[in-house]
């Protein structure tokens, strides 16, 4: 538990050190996120997005187990 907790503060910190550049990849504009913009309001959805981490996730996760 303790590595996983240090492994999680380490991500998190690489993570908010690139985050200017991260926030210039077309994550959360990708074809296939849903956006409906009316007069009362919005909604928005980002379904390409979701299923894109989602898959990518899933691929670390794997290669990780198999280490073991």
């Amino acid at each position: 538990m303790p590595r996983l907790l240090i492994f999680l503060g380490l991500g998190l910190v690489v993570i908010g050190t690139l985050w200017p550049w991260l926030s210039k990849l077309p994550l959360g504009r990708l074809p296939g996120d849903i956006r409906m913009e009316r007069p009362n309001g919005s909604f928005y959805f980002p379904l390409a997005t979701s299923l894109l981490v989602s898959a990518l996730v899933s691929l670390v996760m794997y290669l990780l187990s198999r280490r073991k």
